[in-house]
């Protein structure tokens, strides 16, 4: 389509080679939206991707990023100082802020969360160990000159794009949507292959708002969606049912496990997740946690306290 090119960018992350950043065509230059990671080389590729499509990085004009998550915003600030470009993002990057800010108290805090959630101390350890030597992948902790929020829109030459927040993978998650072509630029909101993250911990209920971003997001129509990570999809309603589909199913995975006797949020994440292991704990303790917390915002799960916390039936009618 022209006036659209995928820059396909390369992360460090088994199982996720690579992210997208997009970039349109604009009256006088370009919208670049997203960035990639912030590494050694990585200005260098994000150059490379645009100059096999016969664009420069001076062309920006506009900097947008979907949400605040380093491989989507890791480069804004060296792209910003690079070519005086102004950086829209949505308001709510508090999570991004305080990983780059202070990672030793985000760090103690997440580690206090895995003791109380059933988590051993030799292997939370080793983790934490692992994060700390991980670099934070963020040229600086961007600062935007405009609040990416609804009612804001991007004028292209494919048309102007609205604003729609769709938190739960993260609190400042938007997508952006051209009606007219039904286009939508997705972020990590809808990826072709149907992948469940939530940024726990910043919010009460990230799985709740997900659920409630994909109605939103189903409403628009859109038939061609250009997502953060992988090849554009078409069918993009069908992406969303598969996306709420699967949540129902890990909510009921989790319902009938607690049903047969209080766990930790540890043991139900070893106990629903095969794969889990040092690579993955993490992201798949973030996602029990998140679904956990949505059966007790909706009243279908409860918490007993103690050292470790467990989990028990609720009663839904609450």
């Amino acid at each position: 389509m022209p006036g659209v090119w995928r820059l396909r960018l390369p992360l460090p992350w088994p199982g996720v080679p690579h992210c997208n950043a997009w970039a349109l065509a604009a009256p006088g230059g370009l919208v670049l939206v997203d960035t990639g990671i912030h590494d050694d080389g990585s200005m260098a590729q994000l150059e490379r991707a645009l100059d096999m499509v016969g664009l420069r990085l001076d062309d920006v004009r506009l900097l947008v990023c979907t949400h605040a998550h380093p491989d989507h915003c890791g480069q804004a600030t060296a792209i910003v100082e690079r070519t005086g470009c102004e950086l829209w993002m949505h308001p709510n990057r508090a999570h991004l802020v305080a990983e780059a800010d202070d990672r030793e108290a985000i760090l103690a805090r997440r580690m206090e969360v895995a003791r109380h959630s059933g988590v051993p101390e030799r292997p939370l350890a080793a983790w934490a160990e692992q994060r700390r030597r991980s670099p934070v992948l963020l040229s600086g902790i961007p600062e935007p000159d405009r609040a990416l929020e609804p009612g804001v829109v991007l004028e292209t030459d494919l048309g102007a794009w609205d604003v729609y927040e769709t938190p739960g993978h993260a609190p400042s998650h938007v997508c952006l949507h051209q009606p007219e072509r039904r286009m939508l630029i997705s972020g990590d909101h809808l990826l072709g292959r149907v992948t469940l993250v939530f940024d726990f911990g910043w919010t009460p209920d990230p799985v709740g708002e997900f659920l409630a971003s994909l109605e939103r997001v189903d409403a628009l129509g859109a038939r061609l969606a250009l997502s953060g990570h992988g090849r554009p999809f078409t069918d993009v309603s069908a992406h969303v049912e598969a996306n709420r589909a699967l949540v129902r199913r890990r909510l009921h995975a989790v319902r009938t496990a607690i049903a047969e006797r209080p766990e930790t949020a540890y043991d139900l994440a070893r106990r629903l997740y095969p794969h889990f292991g040092r690579e993955t704990a993490s992201w798949l303790m973030s996602k029990v946690l998140g679904y956990l917390t949505h059966l007790e915002a909706t009243g279908q799960a409860v918490r007993l306290e103690g050292e470790p916390e467990r989990w028990a039936p609720g009663s839904p009618d609450r």
